[in-house]
């Protein structure tokens, strides 16, 4: 079967070449009427469609009609088919092409409107019968040549054609058409598999520097470095004073200074000359200072 018509419809086609010829297999689709393809030069399946068009007339003469193939096309549906769906008249009556003209003889009959719910099931039927003398109408209507009962053929009376299937097994082969109708419908759509993404780099992610932060090399400004020396002067003097006049008293006490050295003026100028060294010491601390990135730090912040 051809891979384009669907799953309810196959399997009416199907039915449909059992019915008309005589089996599903390959070799229903060279059968031409009266199972007379065996006085053919070349099988229909070998033949193209505008090849077939211009034999079939003359089967008629020979076998009584121009049915062909595993549908029975008859010379004037072929016809239509060609005209309507714009066949070259090349293309070779295989059975893939048989299946897909098939497939439209059943749209033209109304299968989209019968697995729609459009139509029902008798009338699918009876329409399926004008198409397929096999086939028998489930209800009693006009035929195309007298009035008939369910389960024969529309064309009865036409001294060649009768119903070859009982009308419960069309009904029966009916209903299973709506079930494969309705699982198409709800059958997942394949979907194309999604094309390789192209590896992205890895995202650099900042982390949190767990040592002390960098200090900064921005260099002093002249004051700057001329504030540490003087910083570090005013740090000793107001040191040293207090410092020295302390020390004064305690070499008085201790035999060290003559008595009134530890107050008064002398202790003042003790006092006053350890401020000096002590100054001196504070000096040296603030050039240290100018010179370390350490202390520079704390003076661009």
């Amino acid at each position: 079967m051809d891979r384009t018509v669907p799953s309810g419809a196959a399997r009416l086609l199907d039915f449909i070449r059992d019915t008309e010829v005589g089996t599903e297999d390959r070799p229903g689709y060279d059968v031409i009427f009266g199972n007379n393809q065996g006085k053919l030069p070349k099988p229909v399946t070998s033949m193209t469609v505008d090849e077939v068009l211009a034999a079939q007339p003359s089967w008629t003469k020979r076998f009584r009609s121009s049915a062909t193939g595993g549908y029975q096309f008859m010379r004037n549906t072929l016809a239509g088919l060609k005209t309507e769906l714009k066949l070259r008249g090349s293309q070779v009556m295989e059975p893939d092409l048989q299946d897909r003209l098939g497939y439209h003889l059943l749209k033209r009959r109304g299968y989209e409107a019968f697995v729609s719910g459009r139509i029902d099931r008798v009338e699918f039927a009876k329409r399926l019968a004008q198409e397929w003398a096999s086939f028998p109408v489930l209800a009693a209507v006009q035929g195309a040549h007298r009035q008939l009962q369910r389960g024969q053929s529309y064309y009865a009376g036409d001294g060649l054609n009768k119903a070859l299937v009982r009308p419960e097994a069309i009904e029966g082969l009916l209903s299973e058409v709506l079930d494969l109708a309705q699982a198409d419908v709800l059958a997942p759509i394949a979907k194309p598999e999604p094309e390789p993404e192209e590896p992205q780099p890895e995202a650099v992610i900042p982390t949190t520097p767990t040592q002390e932060p960098a200090v900064s090399t921005k260099p002093l400004s002249p004051i700057e470095q001329m504030n540490k020396p003087v910083q570090g002067a005013i740090a000793g003097t107001g040191v040293g004073m207090p410092v020295g006049a302390a020390v004064a008293i305690l070499l008085q006490s201790a035999g060290w200074l003559p008595a009134g050295w530890g107050e008064g003026i002398p202790a003042i100028a003790f006092g006053v000359f350890m401020g000096w060294i002590t100054t001196q010491l504070g000096n040296f601390v603030g050039a240290y200072m100018a010179r370390d990135k350490r202390f520079q730090a704390g003076a661009s912040q």
